[in-house]
């Protein structure tokens, strides 16, 4: 058995009959130092499994042994278990007990305690009252001899003497005890003034601990208050080093705060109080010094300086609003800021508004003035508004055309200062307006912006701009209006700019708003009339240039040469001169807008130009070289036409060659051509009327093809 025994270690069955196998003699392969003998291995396996069932009864025998042991040894410990949870009761009911019973002698003891202090505090009382009563005797008697009153360091305790001594001389008829009480109140006074000034003795020395005790004592009596005063006195001494004063008040505030609590009883009361005193006496008389100076010689200063002093003094209300000052500190601080400025901002406005209107006045003059210009007076209603809209109707130039040698009158200099000048008034107003008045007085501002930027300076250089735009059948005019069209509209892009970023945000939540953007939509519109009128003439008036262009440079010749086989020329010189114009005014129209004011202006000058070519042409009579001249004429108008990047006008030009083409086409295919793509949806009469420009029309044969 012990060999089996060894097998099992480590157990793995295939392993274990292999050991088994090669245990046994006879065992092994046929090839062995033995020959492989089935029956003894046989014999082997079945001695073999006999030894390992005996093993296993024996095992089996253990284990139940073991089982009855476990079993025997668990119900003995749950007997114990049972025994210690027994005990475990008995000892918590001698807790209870015991619990039980210190709280009875604890009420015992309590109610001893409660019949002690009944007995003791009368008694106390009583003691009190007689040191009092021989306190008082002295008093009466006219000499005060116990040490309380004649030994210094016993200050403390005198001063609870008397205070209590004062107390009780109040309530003393004045006939019997007027002496008595006179020297009581003295002695009150003397104390009051000794601890004061032991106060003010201890903060010279920085004894932190000193002052708490004496302001402990003093705050009994009627001159606490005169204490705080002569701590805040002496903590502003020195303070305002710098010249700074908003900085010194705040640096000198943190300090206190860190101090004040360590000295006083009621230590937001004792810091509030020296805010008050800074923002009443200090930075009152500052503000006042400042302002009262320039207040009437210089509203520019003035402003400045109330916006500088208002915005530092409420800079310094927020630092403070982080110390305790009470319960409502925000209603607080806002009534000293109110108290300080109150004079000021009851007619700031005011002030803003007259100055603004001054300043901005200046600039414009200024500017005027640098041009050697006298402001021509605009007028309006009646007759002006009159031709005002026939000249917009009819296009009609009611009036002298004035010369302005090529002057917009518009400066963006002028503008930017204006701007400038309006965005300081903005912040002040928003800073310095309640916030009740705040939307109408932003109004205010805006108005005056507009008057002076849109109507004075851009609204009169429209009017200028239109009254300066010559007739369209004069020469070589000066079309500036375009850089006055282009400066507007770079003015106005400044303007809105103002509008939503500094404007908006002071009216978005009033009703405000919606006259603002009603104000601000007329004048939009005001100038988009005035400018749509002026490139409206200044394209009738481009179109005119290129009129006398052509009538200065074609010449009838062109078409019709004397020698048909000697033309040398791709196209003639009208062309070129007009083609060149119309690129260098249409670089000009481009350069002077943006967005899509861009394409509406040039497809409306390619339209107009289309048609002076197709009039143009209209006008002459085409041999077959002179027509080929004609269609070279018109590629190179289709060329420049390309320029415009305006499908319509290169489509009207496309059509303009192919109608040019019936010039030049034989005749047996005049009717192939009119019915080609690009003519097909033309009428008939515009085909016919190109055909009889051919000098050789009249011709039986020509007549006979395009019947």
């Amino acid at each position: 058995m012990a060999t089996t025994a060894e097998l099992f270690e480590p157990f793995v069955a295939d392993e274990y009959i292999e050991r088994l196998v090669w245990r046994t003699p006879g065992g092994g392969s046929r090839g062995g130092p033995e020959a492989f003998d089935p029956k003894r291995l046989l014999e082997e396996f079945v001695n073999h499994i006999q030894e390992l069932q005996i093993m296993d009864e024996r095992i089996q025998r253990k284990v139940e042994k073991l089982e009855q042991q476990c079993q025997k040894e668990a119900k003995e410990f749950a007997k114990k278990v049972q025994e210690l949870q027994k005990s475990n009761q008995v000892a918590f009911q001698h807790f209870q007990e015991l619990d039980e019973h210190i709280s009875y002698v604890a009420t015992k003891v309590c109610h001893l305690g409660d019949q002690l202090e009944g007995v003791n505090t009368p008694r106390q009382r009583a003691v009190e009252a007689q040191k009092l009563m021989k306190y008082f005797n002295e008093f009466l008697d006219g000499e005060l001899k116990s040490d309380v009153f004649t030994n210094s360091e016993k200050i403390k305790e005198a001063a609870d003497i008397i205070q209590k001594l004062h107390l009780i001389a109040q309530e003393l008829p004045f006939d019997r005890f007027s002496e008595v009480k006179s020297k009581i109140a003295s002695k009150y006074h003397d104390l009051e003034c000794q601890l004061i000034q032991e106060f003010t003795s201890a903060q010279r020395r920085g004894e932190i601990s000193r002052m708490r005790e004496v302001a402990a004592v003093l705050l009994h009596f009627k001159g606490y208050s005169h204490c705080v005063d002569v701590y805040i006195k002496q903590c502003q001494e020195g303070a305002y080093l710098r010249n700074d004063i908003f900085e010194d008040a705040g640096i000198l505030c943190q300090r206190v705060n860190k101090q004040v609590g360590d000295i006083f009883s009621n230590p937001e009361t004792v810091l509030a109080k020296l805010i008050q005193n800074v923002f009443e006496i200090k930075l009152q008389s500052f503000v006042k010094e400042q302002l009262e100076e320039c207040r009437k010689s210089d509203a520019e200063q003035y402003l400045k300086n109330l916006y500088d002093l208002y915005t530092r003094t409420t800079n310094l209300s927020s630092k403070l609003m982080e110390f305790n000052l009470g319960t409502d500190k925000q209603t607080f601080l806002s009534k000293l800021i109110k108290s300080i400025f109150i004079s000021y901002l009851e007619n700031y406005i005011e002030v803003e508004t007259g100055y603004l209107k001054s300043r901005s006045a200046m600039i414009l003059q200024r500017y005027y003035d640098s041009k050697n210009h006298q402001k021509r007076s605009i007028g309006t209603g009646g007759i002006q508004d009159l031709k005002e809209r026939i000249r917009q109707r009819t296009n009609l130039p009611l009036g002298p055309s004035i010369d302005t040698h090529g002057e917009t009158f518009l400066s963006q200099e002028v503008v930017v200062n204006l701007l400038q000048e309006t965005k300081q008034a903005f912040e002040r107003c928003h800073r310095l307006s309640d916030p009740s008045d705040l939307p109408r007085n932003a109004f205010r501002i805006f108005t005056i912006l507009v008057e002076f930027l849109c109507i004075e300076h851009i609204d009169y250089a429209l009017e200028t701009g239109l009254a300066g735009i010559p007739s369209s059948d004069s020469r070589n005019a000066n079309l500036y209006f375009l850089d006055v069209v282009q400066q507007a509209n770079t003015i106005f892009h400044l303007f809105d700019k103002q509008f939503n970023d500094h404007l908006m945000p002071l009216i978005s939540s009033s009703p405000k708003l919606s006259e603002c953007l009603q104000k601000k939509k007329e004048i939009i519109e005001q100038m988009e009339m005035k400018l749509d009128t002026g490139i409206d003439r200044t394209l009738n008036c481009m179109i005119g240039q290129m009129k006398h262009i052509l009538a200065a440079e074609q010449k009838k010749t062109d078409f019709k040469p004397e020698d048909e086989n000697n033309v040398l020329i791709q196209y003639t010189n009208a062309c070129v001169k007009v083609c060149a114009y119309v690129r260098k005014q249409v670089e000009k129209i481009k350069n002077s807008m943006d967005g899509k004011n861009v394409d509406t202006v040039l497809m409306e000058l390619g339209v107009r130009f289309h048609r002076l070519i197709y009039e143009h042409l209209q006008q002459y009579s085409y041999s077959c070289m002179g027509g080929m001249l004609a269609i070279c004429d018109v590629a190179e108008y289709r060329k420049c036409a390309k320029d415009f990047k305006i499908p319509m006008v290169l489509h009207l030009f496309d059509t303009l060659h192919a109608l040019c083409n019936l010039l030049v086409v034989a005749p047996d295919n005049l009717k192939q051509v009119c019915s080609g793509e690009q003519l097909a949806n033309l009428d008939k009469n515009i085909l016919h009327s190109f055909v009889q420009l051919r000098a050789d029309y009249r011709s039986a044969r020509l007549a006979r093809h395009f019947s």
